[in-house]
């Protein structure tokens, strides 16, 4: 096995976008700041309103895929093509814009904590203008795993793995980049290894408590890019340790984007302002 290490630290920044909520931004800080295929990742919590009542109100999508993943609270999604749902704590919605869709996430509550995740990963030129589709999944639909020996639990929405010789898949299906999407939760002093296909680029963002891959420590609210190698093993503090993994097979192709739309060159960036400002962005 070859242990991987942190190849890159990207650190949050404290940002507001949609029409002021409250977030950390590692990944999406600027173009130097993506992890292919990873383009974005946001980290929003509070439990005052103030920061997050106003919400994401309608805006477009062209060319990737978008993932909310919700702790705490309740956010309703809808899009121009008539679908609405409302993801509740502990559910994950992954919606491929692809052509595109016009859609808005507004908060189902007027008080308490609203706490989650946003990551947008980018889609290959082959795919970027497929039909928009969703897969969405309550807490209960997603596989939830538990290690005897170290108390880890596992919450995998995306993907599969391997522990203690069984095998175990995400809900999430059908993605090209055959991603891995993993909420590991470590009791303290707690120890895990996980093996990490290759050919899979990645890093860890730890959200809670304390930890380390293998000797390096993991910042809190960090995007921590993985090296190269197959195999990763964590180490839990005092606190325990709470954290997001995410890997997936790079595309390799140039990236343009301009706000919510991300294509391969500026050409196509200017045919999707056009299709949007003309209502042919689906």
């Amino acid at each position: 096995m070859n242990e991987r290490t942190i190849k890159r630290r990207i650190p949050a920044r404290e940002s507001r976008d949609g029409a002021g909520v409250r977030l950390l931004r590692s990944l999406g800080r600027s173009a130097q700041h993506r992890i292919d295929p990873f383009l974005m990742l946001d980290n929003f919590f509070s439990d005052n309103p103030e920061d997050y009542i106003a919400g994401f109100p309608a805006h477009p999508h062209r060319g990737f895929e978008t993932v909310t993943y919700m702790l705490d609270g309740r956010m309703r999604h809808r899009d121009h093509l008539g679908n609405e749902a409302v993801l509740e704590s502990g559910g994950v919605q992954w919606m491929t814009a692809g052509r595109g869709v016009i859609h808005e996430e507004m908060p189902e509550q007027e008080e308490g904590l609203m706490r989650g995740f946003q990551l947008w990963v980018n889609l290959p030129a082959a795919e970027k203008m497929m039909p928009a589709h969703y897969q969405e999944f309550a807490a209960d639909q997603i596989a939830l795993v538990e290690d005897a020996l170290s108390g880890a639990r596992l919450k995998l929405i995306a993907g599969e793995i391997e522990l203690n010789g069984q095998s175990y898949a995400g809900p999430v299906k059908g993605i090209s980049r055959d991603p891995l999407m993993l909420d590991l939760r470590l009791p303290p002093n707690a120890c895990l290894s996980l093996p990490l296909a290759s050919e899979r680029a990645g890093f860890i963002y730890l959200f809670e408590g304390s930890g380390q891959l293998g000797s390096e420590v993991l910042n809190l609210n960090e995007a921590a890019e993985l090296s190269a190698g197959d195999q990763l093993s964590f180490s839990a503090g005092e606190q325990g340790a709470a954290m997001l993994i995410l890997a997936a097979r790079p595309i390799g192709e140039p990236v343009a984007q301009y706000g919510p739309f991300v294509m391969n060159t500026v050409a196509e960036l200017d045919q999707a302002i056009e299709d949007y400002q003309q209502g042919r962005l689906v």
